[in-house]
């Protein structure tokens, strides 16, 4: 197509790219959004003439050259329009995650002084109005959702459609002024500015130019071949880097259709009727929709669960090969074509990945397990690492060199090195341009010549020339012995389980490895159905002796698979206890990403983390917690601590072998 071979000159700003997308591809769908149970779609030419309204109603309500916008809500294409409507009158889109609480919204509208707020319904107004008082700069709150928000006083508060028509009466007045500013956008010109999740600290706001977003978006799209008919599903938070480069830098540099589901309810119903080419999920969403399978399989009759097993079995052994091109005997073939039409194909159709071209997965480690899953049903299902700092990628898997236990070559235009330490430092297009108002962390994470520190610990193999990422580099560490203690690495394996959900391991400095486990209670809570055991809580599941006898057989092979790797065989799990809560984001033990905070959690549980080390049995716990609507309130438990069995390690070869 023209302009997939077209250099990136003139198109030197997102707004530059709608105006190519609605004069080249006019006709075909940008947007499409379910709204009560029915698919609305938006043309390239329609899309550009919303933004375009939108833009002149942000002039007349007085937006400035370099505000800050805060776009807050589910992902919708009003709030995509939004971020390119905030860049074409010069302005800076900062997307916030919907489900934070008033207080975190708080920081970020402060820390960026966001004059204007763009937020999808009553619920982001009130966490917003709970917060304006103290916010010195903020003026204007647009809203799209008008249901219960009559009565309020509306001398600040607009409804985004009355901003659009606003605009388009006074398009005469300021259509010459947004012609200027969208015609003043550079390289680098600010694209987006994105809060990191913070795992340690403060979020910190990074900011993104125009060259970060459009290099990274080009050369990640020609490195997996998309084009202007694939189509995505746009449901990971708006705030997150990810979903900025797949709906906004990819979708308008390839001109692909973004699809917004109705709700978080329906995210699965809308996937299976978008069926989407390109599709990206963290981890957690491809180990729920395993656990689905799972707990839906031993449901399921003798005789089809009988099927299942037997055609997964020959998926593992030779569908990763087929899927990669590699030849496989006639008769394996011909089975798993057999495969294909009793399992796998209802199977994928089931999941909504009929149609998937490329699928992606990356925030966390994959447990292999899980990769190997999909990649054998024939979906090709691929690695990437990266940051919001690299405007996303920093590696990616080329086709036909996927595995589970890399995260691919540089992307192109990447360089990576690895220092001393064993740390991971890159240099691109995408690096960003510095953290906002923090002059000193931009320079403890990016140096003078552009190399970043990621914080993690890795080593690329000298054969393939893959990276390998072993895990946070805070949070490698060494045992009492000075043997490697990788956390992540156990953790990942344990959540293949689809009993167990979090699993949280300590041990640095220490003599052993102990862990923390929150099980499924999806999962459980199926399996005590199914075998009329009854349970009033989460804790009293939790606590259950056939909950902790199940947990313990996990732990125990995961302990035997760890201890096949030499490096890595010191980080087996001597005594673990079933945690009485699920770890929640709310009470800051995960980050809005689902992020363990691993240090957060070791203060928090103190005496818990105490017990599992000094030979307890069982241990007494309080602990706070906070409710849904913002109460406070405190769970009391006994928890039994157990004692898991290790393997000796497999001893290592002498060197004179």
């Amino acid at each position: 197509m023209a302009h997939m071979t077209m250099g990136a000159e003139g198109l030197r700003s997102v707004p530059a790219l709608l105006t190519r997308n609605a004069s080249q591809f006019g006709g075909s769908p940008a947007y499409r959004e379910k709204e009560y149970g029915i698919w609305q779609s938006w043309t390239w030419a329609e899309t550009a003439k919303e933004v375009e309204a939108l833009a002149l109603g942000l002039l007349n309500l007085g937006v400035n050259e370099g505000d800050f916008i805060a776009i807050i809500g589910r992902n919708r294409p009003y709030l995509y329009w939004s971020m390119v409507a905030a860049q074409s009158v010069g302005a800076i889109p900062v997307p916030l995650y919907q489900d934070a609480v008033a207080e975190e919204m708080e920081y970020v509208l402060d820390h960026c002084g966001a004059r204007f707020a763009i937020v999808s319904d009553q619920e982001q107004v009130d966490k917003v109005i709970e917060v304006q008082d103290r916010l010195h700069q903020f003026e204007h709150m647009i809203y799209l959702d008008p249901r219960g928000l009559r009565k309020y006083d509306h001398t600040r508060l607009h409804q985004f459609s009355h901003v659009q028509d606003q605009g388009r009466a006074a398009h005469d007045e300021y259509i010459k002024e947004l012609q200027a500013r969208t015609a003043k956008l550079v390289y680098d010109s600010t694209c987006v500015m994105l809060y990191t999740s913070g795992t340690t600290g403060k979020p910190k706001g990074v900011v993104l130019s125009n060259r970060n977003i459009i290099e990274t978006a080009k050369a990640s799209s020609e490195f997996d071949h998309l084009r202007a008919d694939d189509e995505v599903l746009a449901y990971l938070p708006m705030a997150w880097v990810g979903d900025f480069i797949f709906s906004i830098g990819q979708a308008y540099w390839t001109g692909f259709c973004v699809n917004c589901p109705e709700s978080p309810e329906t995210m699965m119903t809308d996937l299976r009727e978008i069926a989407p080419s390109y599709y990206f999920a963290p981890p957690r969403v491809f180990e729920t929709q395993l656990t689905q399978i799972m707990i839906r399989m031993e449901d399921a009759g003798a005789f089809k669960k009988k099927t299942f097993d037997y055609f997964m079995a020959h998926a593992r052994k030779v569908g990763p090969a087929i899927l990669d091109g590699h030849e496989v005997s006639t008769l394996d073939w011909l089975k798993y074509k057999l495969g294909e039409v009793m399992v796998y194909g209802p199977l994928k159709n089931a999941l909504g990945f009929s149609n998937v071209r490329v699928g992606y997965t990356a925030g966390e480690a994959i447990g292999p397990e899980i990769f190997d899953f999909y990649r054998s049903l024939g979906i090709n299902l691929k690695q990437l690492y990266g940051q919001t700092e690299a405007s996303v990628f920093i590696t990616q898997q080329p086709d036909g060199e996927v595995r589970s236990d890399t995260v691919g070559v540089p992307s192109p235009g990447v360089e990576i090195r690895i220092a001393e330490n064993g740390e991971v430092f890159y240099r691109s297009p995408g690096v960003f341009v510095e953290y906002y108002k923090n002059a000193e962390s931009t320079a403890d994470t990016k140096d003078a010549e552009g190399w970043v520190a990621t914080g993690d610990a890795g080593f690329i193999e000298e054969a393939t020339g893959h990276l390998r990422i072993i895990d946070r580099a805070k949070d490698v560490g060494a045992m009492a012995d000075g043997a490697m203690f990788a956390p992540k690495y156990v953790e990942n394996k344990l959540k293949f389980y689809p009993n167990i959900l979090e699993a949280v391991v300590f041990g640095a400095g220490r003599d052993r490895c102990c862990a923390f486990i929150n099980i499924d209670l999806t999962a459980v809570g199926n399996w005590a159905e199914r075998n009329n055991i009854a349970y009033a809580s989460y804790q009293e599941l939790a606590g259950h002796k056939q909950v902790l006898d199940t947990i313990q057989a996990h732990i125990e092979e995961v302990n035997a698979s760890v201890a096949q790797d030499e490096m890595l065989s010191g980080c087996q799990v001597h005594r673990f206890l079933v945690l009485h809560k699920e770890l929640d984001a709310d009470d800051g033990e995960l980050t809005r990403t689902r992020k363990v905070r691993r240090k957060i959690i070791g203060e928090k549980f103190e005496d818990l983390v105490t017990a599992l080390y000094d030979g307890s049995t069982s241990v007494y716990t309080e602990t706070e917690v906070t409710y849904e609507d913002g109460r406070k309130g405190k769970i009391k438990a006994t928890l039994e601590i157990r004692d898991a069995k290790v393997v000796p390690a497999t001893p290592q070869r002498m060197a004179a072998e």
